[in-house]
């Protein structure tokens, strides 16, 4: 298997998963005499037109349009939510995180303040409402000035997390992500991926997202490829990020060998990693998973990651992440030897011995079964073995 330079030796001094939590609670005392938590929640309330001057200060909130989850809100959605300021209906309070002298982080609510930022920019025309429809059409400074002065005596409340760092990077880490996760279990609803978009923003992360608009990987998981397409946030796997961990997932078990925990953490572990590719390492990623994926296109084509049912005779209408694995797993250890596989021939050997692999016994592995370390060697070792008899006919 072909690996990134870094990823040859990032697992030689292994970080955990989570921090050695007898170092982490000696820091703790050290820096609070008082026994002072290293986390502070403070519950702030401010008039909308100051809220908005205040996103203009430098280093006050980091604002990334990739930042949270991918279904943005439309004009409708927003104008709603100015509606709810109007009639003075109570909206949810945002929740930011904060370390030492680190701007505020948006941990949730940034659609609310972008669409408020919008509306008093004079960005956002009112429209789709639905009680005081007679306002559609009228951006912030076309209101009548007595509906101005009521929407400017609102307020937004905002809920402020203050953690203060610690001498351990991986303890702080930490810190943010089990505050986060609990913030997640109580209110937030983010699926995992989601959370890693949070939790582990850098360059590897827009990786994730830009790999997963590849045209040929869309497709095959029935993701429109247009971006300007309506259906593009309506479509499930797009909207819970599903598809930047399937990317993720790839990379991930490139490097099974060092498997530990469950997948979710295992995934973690990968992305907290990752922090420190450097630009070559995610070229070579990149050009990996490029690569991968064409080479098993060029295999199966409008099949691909479609498991075989030898009852029916068809490829099934849906992907299967299982078979999504071994699949690219297995055509990635041969990119060094991709030119040799490109014959006609040789792709319907490929074709046929995969649908005469689904109606062997164990073929009910590839497409779940268990994520132990030593089930998903077996779950890959099924398909390799099989490409391998073929490829090397």
């Amino acid at each position: 298997m072909q690996l990134a330079p870094f990823e040859k030796k990032m697992w030689k001094s292994l970080p955990q998963n989570t921090p050695d939590h007898r170092r982490f609670d000696r820091d703790i005392h050290q820096r609070y005499d008082f026994k002072e938590t290293p986390i502070v929640t403070e519950i702030n309330r401010e008039k909308l037109p100051r809220f908005v001057e205040s996103l203009k200060l430098s280093n006050y909130i980091e604002i990334r349009s990739f930042y949270q989850r991918r279904g943005r809100w439309n004009s409708t959605m927003k104008s709603r939510l100015i509606e709810s300021f109007i009639l003075n209906i109570p909206v949810p309070s945002i929740i930011i995180y904060k370390q030492d002298f680190k701007p505020y982080e948006v941990l949730d609510g940034q659609q609310r303040i972008s669409a408020i930022q919008e509306f008093y920019e004079n960005k956002l025309k009112l429209t789709g409402l639905e009680i005081l429809p007679e306002l559609n059409g009228h951006t912030y400074n076309r209101l009548p000035q007595k509906i101005r002065a009521n929407i400017d005596r609102r307020s937004i409340s905002s809920i402020a997390i203050l953690a203060e760092l610690t001498s351990n990077p991986e303890a702080d880490k930490f810190l943010k992500q089990k505050t986060f996760e609990r913030l997640n279990t109580g209110r937030l609803n983010f699926s995992k991926q989601e959370m890693r978009n949070i939790l582990y923003a850098g360059k590897f992360n827009e990786l994730l997202l830009k790999l997963a608009r590849n045209p040929i990987f869309a497709e095959a998981w029935g993701i429109p490829k247009d971006n300007n397409s309506g259906d593009l946030e309506k479509n499930s796997i797009y909207e819970n990020m599903e598809d930047a961990e399937l990317v993720l997932r790839f990379f991930a078990l490139r490097n099974i060998e060092h498997y530990q925990l469950e997948m979710p953490d295992f995934l973690d572990l990968y992305m907290t990693k990752s922090l420190k590719f450097t630009n070559f390492d995610l070229k070579f990623l990149e050009d990996n998973f490029t690569e991968t994926l064409k080479l098993a296109h060029k295999f199966y084509g409008k099949y691909l990651f479609k498991p075989f049912d030898p009852q029916s005779q068809t490829w099934s209408q849906q992907s299967n992440r299982y078979y999504y694995d071994v699949t690219m797993l297995g055509f990635s250890k041969r990119l060094p030897d991709a030119n040799k596989f490109y014959s006609k021939n040789l792709q319907n050997r490929v074709i046929e011995e995969t649908k005469n692999l689904f109606n062997k016994p164990e073929a009910r592995l590839l497409t779940g079964g268990g994520t132990t370390k030593a089930e998903i060697q077996e779950r890959s070792g099924i398909f390799d073995e099989m490409l391998s008899q073929v490829i090397g006919e």
